[in-house]
């Protein structure tokens, strides 16, 4: 990813109370590796950064805050290119098409739904768990751009997270003028479709062509996702709805069931064993969040009855989820969570 996502972030961490050489430290970043904001940056580390600022500082907002007050033009290249574009409709859907060449291992787009449009965003590296505060900070910036865009016509109407509704969730509805959902498909803003012709506040279509033209220079098309990280990804975001069988994924990934099965075992894996993976990882993160029950716990993993969580993590842990909980609170900062079953948890 670009570091210009980061920008400001080095004084924002100082002014919650942390220190930014130890965040950064802990994150795996020399504090001149976000000096560049072209330069390209692991969106692991990034991730990391944020979710350790949070720790760090001890506020569990802390993506929620940094978001609300970054601005579009702090985005660099992807910001320039949405404010320089000849209209509002076409800038939003530049920003989803590009925002890739931006932020690899990402997925951003642009649905329309009746008279509403939701703007979308999710993570698809398996390899990154734990990212609350990535979520809460992108659709601050994403709710900036429309502000931006949009002004007072602006009508947001409702936004989703991913991840599970934390302590004090009244926060990200007053943050965004809207009902917030929590444990959704995709982190997403939805607004209604009114003003897409309007002009962007810096329209310059030959600037616009040249912010394309040097995104797509400097981000690329992004990596091809490989099958055991997509069927991973795939997973973490079904199982909310329930079992996350097999077929459903199948055809989320455009693929036979069969050949998805034999694609698996060419990697020497089953896909209940994928499953197990995904919920043993799953589990560890959301039974570290006490204010999480045990029953809720279990929906967000797929499970229909507690008692089923139950006997799977006495096999996958060796331990009840109330024995798993007690050995994760003895330890110092438990990461932050992810997961979700549909929007139907409100703040």
């Amino acid at each position: 990813m670009l570091a210009a996502a980061a920008s400001g972030v080095t004084a924002f961490i100082r002014g919650a109370g942390a220190d930014p050489d130890l965040v950064l430290g802990e994150a795996g970043f020399d504090p001149r590796d976000l000096e560049d904001p072209r330069a390209t940056v692991p969106l692991a580390r990034y991730v990391a950064m944020m979710e350790r600022a949070a720790a760090r500082s001890g506020d569990s907002h802390f993506g929620l805050r940094f978001g609300q007050q970054f601005q579009p033009e702090a985005l660099g290249l992807i910001g320039e290119l949405a404010l320089a574009a000849p209209d509002v409709g076409t800038g939003l859907a530049a920003f989803a098409r590009h925002f890739i060449q931006h932020q690899q291992n990402t997925e951003t787009r642009l649905a329309r739904e009746g008279r509403s449009l939701r703007l979308e965003y999710r993570i698809v590296d398996p390899r990154i768990w734990s990212r609350r505060q990535d979520a809460e900070l992108t659709m601050g910036m994403f709710a900036n751009l429309l502000r931006r865009a949009l002004g007072g016509a602006l009508e947001i109407e409702e936004v989703w997270f991913e991840h599970p509704a934390p302590e004090q969730a009244q926060a990200h509805a007053a943050a965004f003028g809207a009902p917030v959902f929590f444990a959704a498909p995709a982190n997403a803003i939805s607004f209604r479709a009114a003003g897409l012709e309007r002009p962007m506040p810096a329209r310059d279509p030959a600037r616009f062509a040249a912010l394309a033209e040097e995104l797509r220079r400097i981000g690329g098309g992004g990596a091809p996702r490989d099958l055991l990280g997509a069927v991973t990804s795939e997973i973490r975001r079904l199982l909310p709805e329930g079992p996350a069988g097999i077929d459903r994924v199948a055809a989320s990934l455009g693929l036979p069931r069969w050949t998805l099965q034999r694609r698996l075992a060419e990697h020497g894996i089953t896909y209940s064993e994928c499953i197990d993976q995904v919920r043993a990882r799953l589990a560890l993160m959301y039974l570290a969040e006490p204010h999480l029950s045990i029953a809720a716990v279990a929906e967000l993993l797929g499970y229909s009855e507690v008692s089923a969580f139950s006997r799977a993590c006495r096999r996958l842990h060796g331990a009840s989820p109330e024995t798993v909980r007690r050995k994760l609170g003895a330890r110092a900062m438990p990461d932050s969570t992810t997961g979700r079953p549909s929007p139907a948890h409100t703040a």
